[in-house]
């Protein structure tokens, strides 16, 4: 590898997760401008609308099983083990993030949701392998 590649796919999580918090904040105005919610009530968030609780719940799921991403790709660079396939590991991932997060805020269906989480679930296992074993075995 010739640089940084490692931390694109980091950078393209990061972007999703700002977008989320944008249509996060776009659903709840539409919700008080609708009469559905007042901007107080947003303040326990105990009753949000499921056009933003959807969003919100997005959110949180991506400071999860993202975290343990952001590691493994740090660890990959620092161990020099982010070659080409780590790298397109880390951008499997991310793209089945988007993809789980797209199903998420829009029908939320748990039958495309589920299928996607465990996908990016068994790319970032297949990362922690790759890491290990090239720590385990340095020189082939």
């Amino acid at each position: 590898m010739t640089g940084y590649e490692m931390f694109w796919p980091i950078i393209a999580h990061v972007a999703l997760v700002y977008a989320l918090y944008g249509l996060l904040s776009y659903r709840r105005q539409q919700m008080v401008r609708a009469g559905k919610v007042r901007i107080s009530d947003y303040r326990e968030n105990r009753s949000e609308p499921p056009e933003s609780l959807f969003v919100k719940n997005c959110i949180a799921n991506q400071f999860e099983l993202p975290v343990l991403f952001y590691v493994c790709c740090i660890l990959l660079y620092i161990t020099e083990a982010d070659n080409l396939i780590a790298v397109i590991l880390a951008w499997v991932f991310v793209a089945l993030r988007y993809a789980q997060a797209f199903v998420h805020v829009t029908s939320n269906r748990i039958r495309y949701r589920s299928p996607l989480f465990a996908a990016g679930y068994v790319v970032l296992g297949i990362m922690w392998v790759w890491l290990a074993a090239w720590m385990a075995f340095p020189n082939g």
